[in-house]
Parts: C-alpha cells; structure tokens; sequence
C-alpha cells in the first residue's frame, strides 16, 4: 500500500464532501478522530472522493449508504486496514488525538491496538478457546499480563458475554452461537483496551435476538469509547448512533446528528435513501 500525501495529489473532484460534513458539533465532547480530505484507492479506481469527516469521542458514529459505496472501505482506512490489500493507497489525512496516522513514523499495528475492529461475519480463530480467543490481541502483540484470567473475565463483563461462557472458557470459540461467537470477537478487541471500535456490519449475520444484544452492548460501550458502527438498516443506526453520515458513489453526501438525517435531512440524495427511493 502506498499513500500519497494530499499536498501533491490534491483531489480533482471536490465534490459535497469538502463542504458540508463538519457541520455537526458534539457539546461536551471533542474530536477523537478525523478525516480530511480522504480518497482512496484500488489500483486506478478511486472508491472515496475528497472525505472530511470528524468522529466524536464517546460517541456512536453511523455510517450508511447503499452498497458499494464506500462505507466499508472508510472504516478500514481509520485503522490502517485499507493497506492490506495489495494496490491499496489513499491520499489525504486521517487523524488520531491529532496524530497523523499514516505518517512514516507511526506503526500501524499500534495504531490498530487503539482503533479495533469488528467485521460483519463473526471471526473467532477456529483453533482455539474462548479464553485463548480472548487472549489472541494481546499475545500476538507480545503484551504479558500480570493475571489473564482477570483480563479474559473483565473483556467479557465488557461484551456482556461472561455469565453465559463463564463454565466454556475451555471450549472451541466455534462452539458458541453467532451472537455469542460476535460478542466473543468484541471482546477480544476490548481485551486491547483500544480507544475506538470500528463495526463493519456487525449484525447483519445475526437474528434478532442476537442483533438486539449487539446493539445494546454499544450502548454500553459507547460510555467509555469512541465508536463507529457501518450498516444498512437504518432503523439501526436510528437506534444507536449519535451521528449519522451518509455515503454515495464514495462521495459523503451528508453528516449531522442522527435525529436531524432522519428527521430533516438537507439533501435530496439522503431524503431519498432514507424513505426507500433506492438503495
């Protein structure tokens, strides 16, 4: 993956991203993270068109938009995940706690420690127990704990999982159901203690019962961490998050409060998407 510096690949194509999105304020809280002026990049196809867009610390940050968009694609930019793929780049500036992430100098495994991710399909390692899946993060980052028992305990009370695994901590991770094994992958990354939790449509595999414990564990969460949830039901993200940013054609059409998009959206594109014209 490369990445050219948005001083000498200025976009081309403004477009509403460099003009609206930043509308929205948080009183009380400030900017945990930051995007500006972010494209990115598959080889020549350019997926994401001029992004600024803020994410609010203890805040439940939605993204939406129909598929293809680029949603997913943004999300993985905010933790240095689009680089993986071979061809990847981006051109512009994402910004944690005002530290430029994509600047030589920052490791982008520490950068994934802060910011942690959770993808739409549950991805316990099939090899191991719950506690050893809880453990993983941490040991492949070469971290040693005082007490892992303690760690493995409090990373479940964290995804509100521990009274129903507490007597299968020794039993295959795949032997959970979905929403277990999906809150079994939370809580290996709040083992991480990180800062901000990216979820990639993590309940789109689930039912509802299992969505509704998704959904109330961000609740929680979103006390103490920044996070920043990817989905196509939109009666979700009415649900949960604070702010909501819709996408289109990889462009940020709009970004305001949650209430405000659904309630008084300012552009037409949104008003379309949330009553069902497409999508």
């Amino acid at each position: 993956m490369t990445r050219t510096p948005s001083t000498s690949e200025p976009s081309s194509d403004p477009g509403p991203s460099s003009v609206q999105p930043t509308s929205a304020s948080a009183p009380g809280a400030r900017m945990k993270m930051r995007a500006e002026r972010l494209d990115a990049f598959f080889g020549n196809h350019r997926v994401l068109k001029n992004i600024s867009l803020p994410i609010w610390e203890e805040r439940v940050t939605a993204i939406i938009g129909p598929s293809g968009c680029g949603k997913s694609t943004f999300v993985r930019c905010l933790n240095r995940m689009h680089e993986v793929v071979r061809g990847a780049r981006i051109c512009g500036s994402v910004y944690l706690d005002d530290q430029e992430i994509y600047a030589a100098e920052v490791d982008p495994v520490l950068v994934r420690r802060r910011v942690g991710m959770v993808f739409q399909k549950p991805n316990p390692f099939p090899t191991m127990t719950v506690r050893e899946n809880v453990l993983a993060g941490l040991r492949l980052n070469g971290i040693r704990l005082p007490d892992p028992s303690a760690t493995v305990e409090n990373a479940l009370r964290q995804a509100v999982l521990w009274d129903e695994v507490k007597d299968r901590l020794t039993k295959p991770g795949t032997s959970l159901s979905g929403g277990q094994q999906q809150r079994l992958c939370i809580a290996r990354c709040l083992a991480l203690e990180p800062e901000v939790l990216l979820m990639d449509e993590p309940c789109s595999a689930l039912d509802p019962i299992a969505t509704a414990r998704i959904e109330e564990l961000v609740q929680e969460l979103r006390r103490r961490i920044s996070i920043v949830i990817v989905t196509h039901n939109m009666q979700q993200a009415a649900r949960v998050a604070d702010y909501t940013a819709f996408f289109h054609l990889g462009e940020l059409v709009e970004f305001d409060r949650t209430d405000a998009i659904f309630t008084q959206p300012r552009e037409s594109r949104t008003e379309d998407y949330i009553t069902g014209r497409f999508g």
